[in-house]
């Protein structure tokens, strides 16, 4: 038996690794579970390079528990090590053999761990770390390796009759909770699913039939529990995969999904960075925040994280799906990943393709595009305001909806209503409605002139879509159809005539004023046409627009008052006869009073005790 210290530069280096070599504890399965894959892969090379002589059988990796004994076990079958190879390794903590072995082998395999560390964070949760191995090389004799978190070591000759190592944890005190079932089988789904060697985590019951027919019988046998798919379908070639293959992946990927992708997109690039994956279109609806952090980053297949934001751009945090990528470093912080160049142009690849993507959808069947609208618009509107280069693309595929049910790119829909909807600036005006069902009267009227009305109900995206539309067209301008009277919402030159002279006008509007008693809501006499109705309760576009704004930043809606116009319509007949030519004052008043609360029913304000009195009224006038 030997004794020697490990190659570590002070002996404070274990409590170190303990307490802040990961900042998650449970990491060090995954550590452990990728140095066995490396282990694995590793004699893969070796034996496609004819140096591993014979048949190196199925590999795959157990993990073991016993809670007798309180180890974990973590047992390959793959290259193991020499006894110069466990002094060299094992005892020079962040002296990586992986990185060794890549530099000698770097065009034939593909090794996970380049970091050195990862072995040792074993002691973030074991009190002693015990390795039995055995090269693949004949004549070598097996050793036995163990270390209580200390820098001593002993080293020892053992029997061992098979190829590869155990790394057996004997596991803390305070950390007990690895050696339940659950928490194992719970680490090992969430970080091996897809690492590219079977990993077996004890066994499993199996349903099976025999014979046929009436004498078909059932039996239960049991059979290895392997938890991991080695061929998740990002590592394949699209042409080897069906539609229902990547349907398959997107429901083993998200078991509790009820809902199947719109569509995805296959990554597969070698140069000039190295990246795979598959990323889906989920069905969004009007939902921004409940979709987020479905991606799954992947380094060669080991479990890196889902919350990729310094990895693709905000945005696109609203996909579901996989990237993997060797190039993106297994444990780094975030500002090291946001700084990162090949992050940055990760970045900006994935953005190319999922913009090219929706592009040739579009262009490939327009109708199909179209009706998958409700669900992609928030994710196409959400990228232009967040990426100018997405933008670019997106503004050829961008869709609005008109009342009829009519889908327009927006450059196509700004020629269609040019001819009609040009004021007097001549910006196109973009009429739009948020609640058609609450906003029918102003609808009807905007029909009745002519004018067609876009949808845009999806508040939280669409105000600020809006406001970028129209900053970056220029010729554009967006107008709600309750923002003013229907003969001002396109501003023209000419303009309709009052009856009214001043002094009428002038007696109307004080009459008007006194009865509005909410100091929100400003009286203007206007000339419309006698068909329209006596008094139009409408909203500002500025105004509004800045409250929804303000409420959206979370500041509440304070900072702005709220208010509104009362337009009266000096031309109605009720007005110019009735209103004018009472000459009892109060009758008068009533009347004006219960135009403005016919007014504000209209628009859904006539509310507890002015709705009372209105209804109560409106009786015993009937």
């Amino acid at each position: 038996m030997q004794k020697g210290n490990i190659a570590v530069q002070t002996e404070n280096i274990f409590p170190i690794i303990k307490r802040f070599l990961y900042s998650d504890h449970e990491i060090f399965l995954r550590e452990l579970v990728s140095n066995a894959v490396d282990a694995s892969n590793k004699l893969k090379a070796l034996s496609r390079r004819g140096e591993a002589k014979g048949d190196i059988g199925e590999l795959k990796i157990e993990i073991l528990i016993d809670k007798d004994a309180k180890t974990l076990t973590i047992r390959d079958q793959g290259i193991g090590m020499t006894e110069e190879e466990v002094k060299k390794y094992l005892n020079q903590v962040a002296f990586s053999s992986a990185q060794e072995f890549l530099e000698k082998y770097k065009d034939e395999t593909n090794i996970i761990g380049n970091f050195g560390l990862g072995f040792y964070s074993a002691f973030m949760v074991a009190a002693s770390v015990e390795v039995q191995t055995k090269s693949w090389q004949e004549g070598n004799t097996a050793v036995r390796w163990t270390c209580e978190g200390n820098p001593e070591y002993t080293l020892e000759d053992i029997e061992k009759d098979s190829r590869g190592t155990d790394v057996i944890l004997h596991i803390a005190e305070d950390s007990l909770e690895f050696l339940e079932n659950e928490r194992i089988e719970g680490l090992l789904e969430k970080y091996c699913k897809f690492l590219p060697i079977a990993i077996q985590f004890g066994t499993r019951d199996e349903t099976t039939f025999d014979g046929e027919g009436e004498e078909q019988t059932e039996r239960t046998i049991q059979v290895d529990n392997i938890i991991n798919n080695p061929e998740p379908a990002w590592r394949k070639q699209p042409a080897d995969l069906t539609d229902e293959d990547y349907r398959n992946f997107y429901r083993e990927l998200y078991p509790q999904s009820y809902d199947a992708p719109l569509f995805w997109i296959h990554l597969n690039i070698d140069y000039p960075f190295n990246l795979t994956g598959v990323l889906y279109f989920p069905k969004l609806g009007n939902s921004l925040e409940l979709q987020r952090n479905k991606i799954q980053l992947y380094s060669n297949q080991v479990f890196v994280t889902d919350s990729v934001k310094e990895i693709v751009p905000e945005f696109l945090t609203l996909l579901h799906g996989v990237i993997d990528s060797p190039d993106i470093p297994l444990n780094v912080s975030r500002s090291y990943l946001q700084a990162d160049s090949n992050v940055k142009r990760i970045s900006g690849f994935i953005t190319k393709k999922v913009a090219d993507k929706l592009s040739e959808l579009f262009i490939k069947d327009r109708a199909d595009f179209e009706s998958k609208w409700s669900d992609l618009g928030i994710f196409v509107k959400y990228g232009m305001l967040s990426d100018d280069k997405f933008y670019e693309k997106a503004i050829k595929y961008a869709l609005v909806k008109n009342l009829a049910g009519e889908f327009y790119p927006i450059e196509e829909y700004v020629e269609k209503v040019k001819p009609t909807q040009t004021d007097k600036h001549d910006k196109v005006v973009f009429i739009y409605t948020t609640q058609p069902e609450a906003q029918h009267t102003q609808i009807e009227a905007c029909k009745a002139y002519g004018y067609d009305v876009v949808v845009m109900d999806q508040p939280m995206i669409d105000s600020p879509f809006m406001q970028q539309l129209e900053y970056k067209l220029g010729n554009a301008v967006f107008v709600r159809v309750d923002s003013d009277t229907v003969n001002n919402l396109i501003q023209k030159d000419e303009k309709p005539e009052l009856v009214l002279n001043e002094e009428e006008k002038t007696k109307v509007k004080d009459l008007f004023t006194s009865v509005v008693s909410d100091p929100a809501g400003r009286v203007e006499v206007q000339p419309l046409s006698p068909q329209e109705a006596p008094v139009i309760i409408t909203r500002p576009e500025f105004m509004r627009r800045m409250k929804e704004m303000q409420a959206m930043q979370g500041m509440g809606m304070d900072g702005f008052p709220d208010s509104y116009q009362v337009i009266v319509n000096g031309n109605h007949e009720l007005v110019t006869k009735k209103i004018l030519q009472e000459t009892d004052g109060e009758q008068s008043a009533k009347l004006a009073k219960y135009l403005y609360q016919l007014a504000l029913l209209n628009q859904g304000m006539l509310k507890g005790a002015e709705l009372a009195e209105f209804t109560k009224r409106s009786l015993e006038n009937l």
